[in-house]
């Protein structure tokens, strides 16, 4: 396992961060969930004045060999690489979220069964041409997997070093619900019908081929250790998964705002959960998505996502769409008056 050493969060500047939120002028309790996002961002950062520096939004894009069964998704597995070159091309739906809101696109090639050549917006960091067949063998080698999460840490560190605390996760991949899906009832316990949506498919029949075939897998890795993240996450997949989860673990390492988007992304949270405990302090939840399971999973995890739009889309689009709600609970807390600054009377006790 990559070395991470996760602080768990120090709450001795609570009372003074309340208190700051109480005191302005505003009834107690008055913005909502705004005042207790700012508490969090607060107590993450260590600071009286949190504040988001150089917001950057992480894309990890995986090819997984599932795929090319055609019984998990309606669509062809090129369909990752030409969403990535969409990516690149600036015309997906985070490339719109991510300009309107200054926040900083890396689209990075985690595993796409395609060679891009010279394409100096992509980061490279394919571990292979896409993860194995699940129906035949492990999706990754227990090495790969390890890579594969070192890679996403390395990723953090970059943008550490360029002065970013706050980082979005999204990612792409044709099949990967059905990773996450996989990695969902493993890790939670939850049935299998609970956890399997219909992801990019469109009608019933697709989404009962789906159930089919994951229970098919779940019947030949019958001997899984469900107590073994690492071995989890190598079974299922995939490539993007796994980033996801090492860039995340480091960047709690670093004390970063992490901003996770929908299905995939918290099934990389799950795993990072599972392998470090202090991990889950540091995240905030973008939205609930609209694919099945993903209430569920945030159930589990005991977490309260900022949004409900029924957006199912991927790509870190959730995670875009919240931020503004984030800067604005750090903005409150720079530049709201207090009571006693405005000259406004408080409530008499």
């Amino acid at each position: 396992m990559i070395a991470i050493n996760i602080s768990p969060i120090d709450h001795s500047l609570e009372k003074a961060l309340q208190q700051k939120i109480d005191l302005k002028t505003k009834p107690i309790g008055a913005l909502g969930d705004l005042e207790s996002l700012a508490l969090h961002i607060g107590l993450i950062q260590q600071s009286l004045t949190p504040s988001l520096r150089n917001p950057h939004m992480l894309v990890f894009a995986g090819d997984h060999g599932i795929a090319k069964e055609n019984l998990v998704n309606p669509y062809p597995q090129e369909v990752t690489y030409q969403m990535v070159m969409n990516f690149l091309g600036g015309g997906a739906a985070i490339n719109v979220f991510a300009r309107q809101h200054h926040l900083a696109l890396k689209v990075i090639d985690a595993g796409i069964n395609y060679d891009f050549g010279d394409q100096p917006n992509l980061v490279h960091a394919k571990i292979a041409k896409g993860t194995a067949n699940y129906l035949k063998e492990p999706a990754m080698t227990e090495a790969q997997c390890l890579d594969a999460l070192q890679k996403g840490a390395e990723l953090i560190e970059q943008i550490d070093r360029d002065d970013c605390n706050v980082v979005g996760f999204g990612e792409m991949g044709i099949s990967n619900t059905s990773s996450a899906a996989l990695i969902m009832h493993t890790v939670c316990g939850i049935p299998l019908e609970e956890c399997v949506g219909k992801g990019t498919s469109t009608n019933d029949d697709q989404q009962k081929t789906k159930l089919q075939t994951l229970k098919k897998a779940l019947n030949i890795h019958n001997k899984i250790d469900r107590d073994n993240a690492i071995q989890i996450l190598s079974t299922f997949g995939g490539f993007e998964i796994a980033q996801l989860c090492g860039a995340m673990l480091k960047a709690a390492e670093r004390k970063m705002v992490i901003l996770v988007d929908g299905f995939i992304t918290t099934a990389a949270v799950l795993i990072a959960n599972e392998l470090h405990p202090n991990f889950l302090s540091y995240c905030i939840f973008s939205h609930c998505s609209g694919e099945r399971g993903h209430a569920a999973m945030l159930d589990y995890l005991k977490a309260k996502p900022l949004l409900h739009l029924g957006m199912r889309l991927g790509e870190g689009s959730g995670v875009a769409i919240a931020y503004p709600i984030v800067a604005s609970a750090c903005a409150f807390l720079h530049e709201m008056a207090s009571f006693d600054s405005a000259g406004v009377s408080k409530e008499n006790h």
